[in-house]
């Protein structure tokens, strides 16, 4: 097998060739890593060691040739968002007060994966403090989509969804607190998965607020989302994919399909007239309360950050305080802060607001939502997962979309807050690209706690809508 195979395969199928030996770790690791070095100009990563992984890798072929027991994950590189703690590999949060902090331990889901065979093969760019949807690092520099590199790849995860679309690595750790698996995935042309909250663990990861807060992985097909599942939650039972004919896919169009992008719009119809051609039953209901859940989650996140990076610092060991990591943070991100998150800000969020929101308002929109659910007895809802398609780098304005200006967050952020607000099961997958070349992704949503069962619907509209193009590189 040369490199040019290796890099096309799934982490399924290149863990399967590694175990029986048909491809060894090294080589596998040259492939990837060599890839890497191609498209250097994405800026996916922060730190990328490549002696630190052939030494893992070789490590990994001389377990098998032991006779070692070999994991599920038995010799495949993984790309980790670097917001997540790795034993032995620096964790800056994106930030410039954490460069070159190494932290003492793994994230439990990182402990997870290495245990089951995995190698971290470095940690990749983010959006500052994970505090945004573009991944434009000021500290870092940009992540460039590798679409089209004078496109944001989305955010907070862009690093991770630009290393595997581009080719390289089929499998990384993202997360998600609103919208950071699901926004890069989309705009990348990959799969990302954000479980219902609390399936993963997320302990050792640079917080937002812990009622969204949550890791997950990035793919480019459903199968290697499900091994990731099948690692870190536990449940190893294969998923079979679900039959289309007879799944009732529910949508609201009065507030997921209002004011998109005319090719937005125009692919996710095709992939609704292909689920119904193929006997999917679509379910036109409006969703209680849809228009609330922005200002419940911006309420909750402004709220929690500071407090909750207070604790991760502490907790987590690192050589700075909050006070001290903040003095060196970016002006787009500080400025955000300033005037909403710091204590005595402008814009600070009362504790009357925040109990209401924390305490009324979210548990009330959670009880619809699964009533929805239940009363329309639908198995996935389905919804463009952004507005448009990658923007410009550098370029947060307002959008054109067919004449009418809308801003950066509301084209990028509206539709995927329901799902990490309320703690949703959520998959994004391609559902094509536009003429330009752009991806466009389409989300389903689950009720909480059918994350498998969401799985393996996924993989049936997965195999109607078919995968994208990989991305050409452009030195």
């Amino acid at each position: 097998m040369n490199s040019a195979d290796m890099i096309e395969l799934s982490a399924s199928a290149a863990v399967a060739a590694m175990r029986a030996g048909e491809m060894s770790a090294l080589d596998y690791a040259e492939a990837l890593l060599a890839r890497c070095a191609a498209g250097a100009g994405l800026n996916a990563f922060i730190t990328l060691d490549p002696d630190a992984v052939r030494a893992a890798a070789r490590a990994a072929n001389a377990h098998r040739a032991a006779g070692g027991v070999l994991g599920p994950l038995h010799g495949l590189p993984i790309p980790v968002k670097d917001s997540v703690n790795t034993a032995g590999i620096a964790t800056t949060v994106g930030t410039r007060a954490l460069r070159g902090w190494i932290p003492a331990r793994d994230g439990t889901t990182i402990a997870r994966l290495k245990a089951a065979g995995a190698i971290v093969l470095g940690k990749t760019n983010i959006h500052e403090l994970s505090f945004g949807w573009t991944s434009s690092n000021l500290e870092f520099g940009p992540v460039r989509n590798p679409h089209d590199p004078s496109r944001i790849p989305g955010g907070s995860s862009g690093g991770t969804a630009a290393a595997v679309a581009a080719r390289m690595a089929p499998l990384g750790v993202a997360e998600d607190t609103q919208g950071s698996i699901r926004v890069p995935a989309a705009l990348c042309g990959i799969a990302g998965f954000r479980p219902t909250t609390g399936r993963y663990p997320t302990d050792g990861t640079a917080p937002i607020t812990p009622l969204f807060d949550q890791i997950g992985p990035h793919a480019r097909c459903v199968a290697d989302l499900a091994l990731f599942d099948a690692v870190v939650s536990g449940e190893d039972a294969p998923i079979v994919p679900a039959t289309v004919a007879g799944l009732r896919i529910g949508i609201d169009r009065a507030f997921f399909f209002a004011g998109l992008d005319a090719e937005v719009a125009a692919l996710t119809e095709r992939a609704l007239e292909l689920l119904a051609a193929a006997g999917a039953v679509i379910v036109e209901a409006p969703v209680p309360g849809l228009d609330q859940i922005v200002p419940v989650a911006m309420a909750i996140q402004v709220h929690d950050v500071v407090p909750a990076l207070e604790d991760y610092l502490r907790e987590s060991g690192a050589p700075v305080d909050f006070e001290t990591m903040f003095a060196g943070v970016s002006a787009d991100v500080a400025a955000v802060f300033t005037q909403m998150a710091l204590r005595g800000a402008p814009s600070a969020i009362t504790a009357e607001l925040y109990a209401a929101a924390r305490d009324v308002a979210r548990p009330a929109l959670q009880q619809a939502m699964a009533a929805w659910f239940a009363d329309h007895r639908i198995d996935a809802m389905l919804l463009p997962a952004t507005m448009v398609p990658a923007t410009p780098v550098g370029d947060q304005g307002d959008i054109d979309i067919g004449g009418v200006a809308v801003s950066f967050v509301t084209a990028i952020a509206r539709n995927i807050s329901p799902a990490s607000t309320l703690g949703l099961p959520a998959l994004v997958l391609p559902c094509g690209r536009t003429r330009a070349g752009l991806p466009v992704g389409i989300e389903l949503d689950g009720p909480a706690g059918s994350d498998r069962r969401l799985l393996a619907i996924g993989m049936a509209v997965e195999a109607l809508l078919g995968p994208l193009p990989a991305p050409v590189l452009r030195g």
